[in-house]
């Protein structure tokens, strides 16, 4: 399989992604969208005790940049999902076939 060149517009996106300070705090996800902690788990890939660590008084553990990028990223779809083509949504997150 060859290597495909980037555009200096593919660049930029590269940059920009690297850089964007997109972000959302579980808490504020959570005052959002009527989830469970489990389902933000998911969302994150962390184990549900993690996740229910981060809204424990005694704070355990902290969410990390990377966490509040996919509550921001789910965020995001979830606000714009019927505006997204269907074949980029299917792209983004596949069907789960269980």
């Amino acid at each position: 399989m060859t290597r495909q060149a980037l555009t200096e517009r593919q660049r930029q996106l590269i940059q920009n992604y690297a850089y964007s300070q997109m972000q959302m705090t579980p808490e504020d996800f959570l005052c959002k969208w009527e989830l469970t902690y489990e389902q933000i788990s998911l969302i994150c890939n962390r184990a549900p005790g993690t996740v229910n660590s981060w809204f424990s008084s005694q704070k355990t553990h902290r969410p990390t940049r990377n966490d509040m990028r996919h509550l921001a990223l789910v965020n995001f779809l979830l606000e714009n999902y019927e505006s997204i083509p269907e074949d980029i949504i299917n792209l983004l997150c596949p069907p789960y076939l269980d």
